[in-house]
């Protein structure tokens, strides 16, 4: 089965969050008229009980804990329960397949369930966005743009992604600061530096094991950035033979000569990943991490003072690419779904509803030091954080040029790729055997009659 996609759509309202003011944007009204009771727009029933299942990541899972308690003072008389999960797929499907998934889920992190599996199953979101917020405001007038588009799956709006993500390549400040390093524009540029790093008994780049595809992220967001939409089409659509593309091939040239030339932290394979960042944010043991901006979060506990944790657009393969050095790559992320077959639906709704009020939009933000897409809710100065603070420069400095993918997510392939990326980075494949590999994962699900494709154009 095929469905069609216009990534466009996402590109435009994307751009008209980064072009208007960083986290900030518009989603037009649709003229939907509000459910009538403002206080129970769901008709939730009083002394229910309401399932959540959020992935337990860099952001943790007390934001939802919050809200829930903010929902509890609005209905005092229902049982909410946040269950925390690092393995989503694995605990969650078999639920599915009996009938009783949880009423709102997070389906985030290495082990997300692939959307093209469950899409059939899910709730369409549209009655979340037309819904008055806490506040009575119609939600769907209070987030940044796009959001619509990126939770959307051929024709049907089926997850709701939470958190305004950018990805960069992360770096201290002060460390640069100290030894008069710029940071890098693109791969050629990293490797003088690397070269330079190393001679201070740096390594340039470094991994953990479960986090191993945060380099398939930025290699895309590269190969993007030279090759242009032709590179992006060509991944959303896993279509045969876009990792031989030489856009990829430049970027997996580079990473290779940075393993080879001893400018990779060697044992990330072996290494638990969050242990493996505090080797850069604690230790500063390598000088750039790619990730995305639950980074600062997820390591506050395990940061050097003075870090002054910063982010720098991924690396651009040459100096004259589709797109420009600034180019970036960012989405919503944590993508919140509802299935459709939950024991109590409206309760879900009702906590997502909650989630997505200024108060609990802007606890997030201040305590994850991340924005959500809820407009409005992050100060000027980033509650104190220079990461928050660098991510708006990002997005300013971007533009119009803001893009992301979706296929990888789609199809679930993250779990098979990582063995691949392990590999890889360990210096146990050459660029040659890891295209190969990467190949034939991405055409398995090409040449699949049974997986269900969404066409992006």
């Amino acid at each position: 089965m095929t469905k069609t996609f216009d990534r466009r759509t996402f590109l435009k309202g994307t751009t008209a969050l980064a072009a208007v003011a960083p986290f900030a944007g518009l989603l037009g009204s649709t003229g939907r008229a509000f459910a009538q009771d403002a206080a129970n727009p769901f008709a939730v029933a009083e002394g229910s009980t309401v399932d959540a299942v959020i992935f337990n990541g860099g952001y943790g899972i007390d934001y939802v804990d919050f809200a829930a308690n903010l929902m509890k003072t609005n209905h005092p008389s229902l049982n909410i329960t946040v269950a925390p999960s690092t393995q989503i797929a694995t605990e969650l499907q078999p639920r599915f397949l009996g009938g009783n998934p949880p009423d709102l889920i997070d389906n985030s992190g290495a082990d997300a369930i692939g959307f093209s599996a469950i899409i059939d199953q899910l709730e369409d979101m549209n009655s979340v966005l037309d819904a008055p917020n806490l506040e009575g405001t119609k939600i769907r007038d209070t987030l940044v743009g796009g959001v619509e588009a990126a939770g959307t799956f051929g024709d049907k709006f089926v997850a709701l992604n939470y958190v305004m993500t950018v990805y960069a390549m992360w770096y201290s400040a002060q460390l640069f600061e100290d030894n008069g390093w710029t940071p890098p524009t693109t791969w050629a540029e990293a490797i003088d530096l690397g070269k330079k790093a190393k001679e201070k008994g740096i390594f340039l780049l470094g991994w953990g094991k479960e986090a191993a595809t945060y380099y398939r992220t930025t290699a895309v967001a590269s190969a993007i950035k030279e090759g242009g939409h032709e590179v992006r089409l060509a991944v959303d659509n896993f279509t045969p033979g876009f990792w031989s593309h030489p856009a990829f091939q430049s970027v997996f040239t580079s990473l290779y000569e940075i393993i080879q030339g001893g400018m990779m932290k060697p044992g990330g394979s072996g290494t638990q990943f969050t242990a493996a960042q505090a080797q850069w944010s604690n230790d500063q043991q390598f000088l750039l991490y790619p990730s995305g901006s639950w980074i600062e979060n997820e390591m506050k506990p395990a940061t050097k003072e003075g870090f002054r944790m910063t982010g720098m657009p991924e690396l651009s393969v040459s100096d004259n690419g589709a797109f420009p050095k600034t180019a970036l790559h960012a989405t919503a992320g944590e993508p919140f779904i509802l299935p459709a077959g939950a024991l109590n639906l409206a309760g879900g709704k009702e906590l997502l509803r909650t989630m997505l009020s200024k108060e609990a939009a802007a606890n997030f933000a201040k305590t994850k030091l991340a924005p959500t897409i809820v407009k409005d809710t992050v100060p000027a100065d980033g509650f104190g954080s220079t990461a928050l603070v660098s991510q708006s420069k990002l997005l300013a400095d971007a533009g119009s040029d803001v893009f992301t993918w979706n296929s990888f997510d789609l199809y679930g392939t993250n779990r098979d790729e990582l063995v691949v990326w392990n590999s890889f980075l360990d210096g146990q494949l050459d660029v040659a055997a890891f295209t190969a590999a990467l190949s034939q994962i991405t055409d398995a699900v090409y040449n699949d009659p049974s997986v269900t494709k969404v066409v992006v154009k």
